[in-house]
C-alpha cells in the first residue's frame, strides 16, 4: 500500500497551540522550543503533528494574528533545520470544537455558510503563507468531526477546502478524517478524490477502557479505575460495561478479533480496503495510552498497534509529546523512553 512519505513516524505537540490552560505569551514561548524538536528528531521520528486553535492565529472577526502565526513559522524553521516534517492540524475552528467538555451544538458549523467561509479563508491564509514549504509542511483540515449525521456535509466542506488550498499549494499533503471523532470505521464514508497528495486520517484509542483508564473527561469513568494489557475480549467487555456503548468503541462488536495485532488488523480492515481501492494513504493522527496506565502495559499496547501500522504502511503520530495526560517527555517517563521510542 502507498504510504505518506515523510509522515510515517511522529508525535503530537498537543497542549502548545491548542488545548492550553492559559493562552499567554509565556506559555507559547516556552512550552515547545527548538530543543524539543531537536529531541524528537533524536528519537528517530520523521515528523510532528501540531494542533492549532483558530484563536491563536486569528481574531474574533477573522483577521490573521501575526504574533500567533510566528509560532508556526518558528516550528517550520526548527523542523527544516532538524530534518523533520510537520503537520498543521486545525484542532478548533471558528464555530466548531470537538471537545466533549464544551457542551455546544456539534452540528451548526456544517450548515452555517458564514462559519464555513471563515474556515475556507483561514485555510487560504495558511496555504498562501506556507506555499513555499511543501517539502516540510502538510495540512490537516479539521480535528475530529463528532456527529455522524453531518458526514456528507463534511465531505462537501472538505473538498471545497482542498480546492481552496490547491490554488496556492498544489504539492502540499492534505489530510482529512471522518465523523465519530475520526473513528477508523468512518474512513469508508470519506469523499473520494483523484488528488495524489491527499491522505485519510483516523484516531485509535482502542480498547478505550484500557487507553483512557481513570480519565476524568470520560463519562462514568471512575478516577481510580485501572486495567492492564493485554486482557481477553471478555475481560475488556466486562470492564467496559460501565461506559456508554457508543463511547466504549468497538470492543462490543461481535466480529472483532482477539486482543493483539489481530485486533488492530480487524479494526482497521474497512479503512485498509478503502485505502487500497482508492489508492489513498492512511494516517493515524492520534493514538496512545494515558499516563495512569502501567508503563509496561502501555509499551505492549504500542508494540501491537505499531506492528499493524508497519505491516500496512500507515503513517502515525503518537498522542502526546508533552503533558495532556499522555505525555512522554516527563521525568517520570524517562526510564521507559527508549522502549517507547523503539516502538514508535
Amino acid at each position: 500500500m502507498r504510504g505518506m512519505e515523510g509522515y510515517m513516524r511522529g508525535v503530537n505537540l498537543g497542549g502548545w497551540l491548542s488545548q492550553f490552560d492559559v493562552p499567554s505569551k509565556e506559555h507559547f514561548d516556552t512550552f515547545i522550543t527548538e530543543e524539543d524538536i531537536r529531541r524528537i528528531a533524536g528519537m528517530g521520528l520523521d515528523h510532528v503533528r501540531v494542533p492549532v486553535d483558530y484563536t491563536v492565529i486569528e481574531t474574533e472577526d477573522g483577521t490573521p494574528k501575526e504574533d500567533g502565526y510566528k509560532y508556526i513559522d518558528n516550528c517550520v524553521q526548527w523542523c527544516r533545520a532538524n530534518g523533520l516534517h510537520m503537520i498543521i492540524d486545525i484542532h478548533k475552528t471558528y464555530g466548531y470544537s470537538f471537545d466533549p467538555l464544551e457542551k455546544d451544538d456539534k452540528t451548526v458549523f456544517f450548515t452555517d455558510t458564514v462559519r464555513q467561509q471563515r474556515f475556507f479563508d483561514m485555510w487560504e491564509t495558511i496555504a498562501k503563507r506556507y506555499s513555499g514549504d511543501p517539502d516540510v509542511v502538510a495540512y490537516e483540515l479539521l480535528n475530529e468531526i463528532v456527529m455522524p449525521e453531518v458526514k456528507d456535509l463534511w465531505n462537501g466542506i472538505a473538498l471545497k477546502a482542498i480546492e481552496v488550498i490547491r490554488r496556492h499549494a498544489p504539492q502540499t499533503w492534505i489530510i482529512f478524517g471522518g465523523v465519530l471523532y475520526n473513528a477508523v470505521v468512518a474512513v469508508p464514508w470519506l469523499a473520494d478524490t483523484p488528488d495524489r497528495r491527499v491522505a485519510y486520517t483516523f484516531h485509535c484509542y482502542e480498547p478505550l477502557i484500557f487507553t483512557h483508564q481513570g480519565a476524568y473527561w470520560v463519562d462514568n469513568m471512575p478516577s481510580d479505575f485501572r486495567i492492564g494489557y493485554p486482557k481477553t475480549l471478555e475481560e475488556y467487555r466486562e470492564a467496559s460495561s460501565i461506559l456508554d456503548r457508543k463511547l466504549a468503541g468497538t470492543i462490543f462488536d461481535e466480529k472483532i478479533r482477539p486482543i493483539g495485532t489481530a485486533f488492530f488488523e480487524g479494526l482497521f480492515e474497512p479503512a485498509l480496503r478503502t485505502s487500497k481501492e482508492r489508492d489513498i494513504p492512511l494516517y493515524c493522527g492520534e493514538y496512545g495510552v494515558i499516563d495512569l496506565a502501567d508503563r509496561e502495559d502501555a509499551i505492549r499496547w504500542l508494540a501491537d498497534i505499531h506492528d499493524t501500522f508497519e505491516k500496512y504502511a500507515i503513517g502515525r503520530a503518537l498522542w502526546n509529546y508533552k503533558e495532556k495526560d499522555f505525555g512522554i517527555a516527563g521525568e517520570e517517563v524517562r526510564p521507559y523512553l527508549k522502549a517507547i521510542a523503539d516502538k514508535l
